[in-house]
């Protein structure tokens, strides 16, 4: 479906804020997900780069006057089509929005633009003692405006939260144009609807935030890191359960399988064991060391082989590196095998070794590769089924794989996506995770704030699976 973007010309946006040319059309047409699986993606009609909360506003209200969907766009590491212009129209890249437009360490905040990098807010406040805890794994390389409409969460989620939870305030274009403002600089408020926790993660299906006011963290004085090396993966995940369920002060506590150490030596030239095993890392202000004593404790209970701490900044960085690359060497092990889908379900901390042993048991039924690995102390599971695209027997294989360890998460009590998103990916799952009536209500919020449908159609609702809209549907 084509649509005729020359309006854009008529708008007060300056030299190169606007583009047709088929290169820069061609490089919104995807993003990371869609790319590594077939490559095609959607062309946009039109890439437009805003400068301002007042671009934003100018294109969405001629947008919406006109029919023409507009689908934001930051730097592209989404896994689950998110930012695809999946019924072309505009392709509203963020990038340019990149300031840090206040900064108040005194109240422990910073407002900042949705196209600022993640890292680059930590290398603000540094000199302050502060960071922003929530960064995702893909925190270098990912927006804030990104990690915002996925609700992104990371590493560091099981002591710090996700995403969410650092949100004090947005400031958000409705798809008429509107600029609200939602939230405050106080730490809590009890005032009106929760339009902050609305707009975040609704996958810029509802607004297109400009502007975020965050809450930073002091960093800690102490930092401890280390892995712990099982015989059996089933160990590993009793040993995080345990853990966790102890209250063990640990900020980062991420499971490993050994096929994803294998993949991640090949692709690092790193020499991880090829077992399972779990990255830690504790912080505190004092007392660190009872903490590593009490997890060493408890994984001890569950035949840990080796536990190895560490107080070498290099030796830590190249084993959190491994963790970080993880996504990469997976798609990088074996050029005539894709990964099919790019599971993230979540499920409560004490199902966590059940939904891990099914995974590995489930490539054993069905002969696939599984690399297993994620943020296991918020019960966070990534996996992928490794096929041969050309052989339709094996793909149908790793589909009934990467849906029965979703059906299961969702049974469990958990959810499809813990960070990733619904995106074009999930869809099927939206109804039997969350039942028709929640779902239905979504579609309320959705039509109420952009009746014509005009922001990020093709994404959350199942019925947009086909190609519809959501307005369409009710037609």
């Amino acid at each position: 479906m084509t649509h005729d973007c020359s309006f854009l010309e008529a708008l007060e946006l300056g030299d190169g804020q606007v583009s047709f040319a088929d290169g820069r059309r061609e490089s919104h047409a995807t993003d990371f997900g869609t790319a590594q699986k077939d490559g095609r993606g959607v062309l946009p009609d039109a890439v437009v780069w805003p400068e301002g909360t007042a671009d934003v506003s100018a294109v969405l209200a001629a947008a919406t006057d006109r029919g023409v969907p507009v689908t934001p766009y930051a730097a592209g590491t989404g896994l689950e089509g998110n930012a695809v212009p999946t019924h072309g129209g505009i392709s509203l890249d963020l990038t340019r929005m990149d300031d840090v437009v206040d900064y108040r360490p005194d109240d422990v905040q910073i407002d900042v633009g949705p196209g600022l990098i993640g890292s680059d807010i930590d290398e603000h406040v540094a000199a302050d003692g502060l960071f922003f805890p929530p960064l995702p794994s893909s925190g270098d390389i990912s927006t804030i405006g990104g990690m915002i409409a996925t609700d992104a969460s990371g590493m560091q989620t099981v002591r710090y939260g996700e995403v969410a939870d650092w949100v004090l305030g947005l400031e958000a274009v409705l798809a008429d144009g509107t600029v609200v403002q939602t939230g405050s600089r106080a730490i809590k408020t009890s005032s009106g609807y929760n339009l902050t926790d609305l707009i975040v993660g609704s996958e810029g299906t509802l607004a297109v935030v400009t502007e975020a006011t965050l809450e930073l963290a002091g960093r800690p004085e102490q930092i401890r890191g280390g892995r712990a090396i099982f015989e059996t993966l089933d160990d590993a995940a009793e040993a995080v359960f345990d853990a966790v369920r102890t209250d063990v002060g640990v900020a980062r506590i991420e499971l490993v399988d050994g096929l994803s150490a294998t993949m991640a030596n090949e692709y690092l030239g790193s020499e991880l064991p090829d077992a399972p095993m779990v990255f830690l890392e504790f912080h505190a202000n004092h007392g660190i060391e009872e903490e590593i004593d009490l997890c060493r404790t408890i994984f001890e209970d569950h035949d840990v082989a080796r536990f190895e701490m560490s107080d070498d900044d290099d030796e830590m960085d190249a084993l959190w590196q491994a963790r970080r690359e993880l996504a990469y060497a997976v798609v990088s092990y074996d050029p005539a095998l894709e990964p099919l889908h790019p599971g993230d379900v979540t499920v409560p901390i004490s199902s966590y070794p059940a939904v891990v042993h099914e995974a590995k048991r489930l490539a054993d039924e069905y002969d696939l590769l599984v690399p297993c690995y994620g943020h296991a102390g918020d019960g966070n599971l990534h996996y992928s089924a490794l096929v041969d695209p050309d052989d339709p027997e094996q793909v149908e294989r790793g589909e009934r794989l990467s849906r029965e360890i979703v059906e299961l998460a969702i049974e469990l009590g958990g959810t499809a996506t813990g960070e990733h998103g619904i995106g074009q990916g999930k869809r099927e799952y939206l109804e039997p995770e969350h039942g028709a009536g929640a779902v239905e209500a979504m579609r309320t919020i959705k039509r109420a704030l952009d009746p014509t449908d005009t922001l990020n159609p093709g994404k959350l609702f199942p019925e947009t699976a086909d190609g519809k809209r959501v307005r369409d549907s009710e037609q």
